[in-house]
């Protein structure tokens, strides 16, 4: 027999395998969701879904309740005009509850196609800059993931939330040139 080109080794016709590496495996916090709220200026509202916990139009009409006493507070209780508001394609974005709550609130929604990422500031802006910072980063507990992204989203000046807005313009311009196609 010949030798082959790989980890086995001969030995008179028999195959000696090198001891297999074992891997440990540390448990992670798992997933974590959070719902974010931010404008030209910083963050409003970050809502940590609890374990378990599904996000339906009750739930999400609650967040946008709280978004608009932060909203009244942020403008010291002069929030008389109607707030451009951008959010997903998600059921409970849409569901009959959610856009009766919409109205009520004085949120007007901006159109947006399907779900597409290149028009979702938060999926082109704000999330790959937290996936870079946090690439390689082992958490093992949802709190360290929480103070984690609260110590990242802090430390951002206006002018990084006041771009990704900028972004929006230019990539919806694009995309009408385009005809709806991919942005990217």
């Amino acid at each position: 027999m010949t030798r082959r080109q790989s980890n086995n080794y001969w030995s008179g016709g028999i195959a000696i395998h090198p001891t297999p590496k074992k891997f440990r495996v540390q448990k992670s916090s798992g997933k974590v969701l959070a719902l974010i709220f931010w404008d030209q200026d910083s963050i409003l509202l970050i809502d940590y879904l609890p374990k378990g916990q599904t996000i339906n139009a009750e739930y999400y009409s609650s967040l946008l309740v709280q978004l608009k006493y932060i909203l009244k507070e942020k403008c010291c209780g002069k929030v008389t005009k109607v707030v451009l508001f951008l959010h997903g394609n998600a059921l409970a974005h849409w569901a009959l509850a959610t856009q009766k709550n919409l109205a009520y609130l004085v949120f007007q929604c901006l159109d947006n196609p399907s779900y597409s990422p290149d028009l979702a500031p938060s999926d082109y802006h704000l999330l790959p800059g937290l996936r870079k910072q946090f690439k390689g980063c082992l958490f093992l507990f949802d709190v360290e993931v929480i103070a984690a992204v609260k110590t990242w989203l802090d430390g951002q000046l206006s002018e990084f939330f006041f771009s990704g807005l900028q972004k929006l313009e230019q990539r919806d311009k694009k995309c009408i040139e385009l005809r709806g196609e991919y942005v990217e």
